[in-house]
C-alpha cells in the first residue's frame, strides 16, 4: 500500500481482513509508519507510559488552578497558565516518584 493514499474510497480504512489499511496487519503497520501522517502511534505498556507523567502534572494544574478559578477571557486564561507554569517551575518542580516495581499489572 502506497503511503500517499487519497481518499478515493467510500472509507479510507477499508473493511477489517478485506480491503484498504484495516485488511491485515501489515497494510496497518505501513499505514501507521508513514512519516507523511501528522499523527504516529506509538503503543507503550501501561506500567511505563510516558503519560502517567504528564497526566500527573495535569492534575496538580486542576487542582491548583482551574479547579475554583474564573476567567475573564481566554487570553485571561492563558496567561494564569502560563504564570502558574512560571510558578511551578520555579519553585514546586521536581521529578515524580517512579514507583513501578517491575511486576506484571494484574487486571
Amino acid at each position: 500500500m502506497k503511503c500517499g493514499r487519497t481518499l478515493r474510497h467510500r472509507s479510507p480504512l477499508g473493511e477489517k481482513g478485506q480491503s484498504g489499511i484495516l485488511e491485515n496487519m501489515a497494510s496497518r503497520a505501513d499505514f501507521l509508519q508513514c512519516t507523511e501522517h501528522r499523527i504516529r502511534f506509538v503503543y507503550t505498556p501501561k506500567h511505563c507510559s510516558w503519560l502517567n507523567q504528564v497526566e500527573i502534572w495535569f492534575g496538580i494544574l486542576s487542582r491548583r488552578l482551574l479547579k475554583r478559578g474564573s476567567f475573564p477571557s481566554i487570553k485571561a486564561l492563558n496567561q494564569r497558565i502560563q504564570a502558574f507554569i512560571a510558578f511551578f517551575n520555579e519553585t514546586l518542580a521536581k521529578p515524580f516518584r517512579w514507583t513501578y516495581i517491575g511486576k506484571p499489572l494484574l487486571v
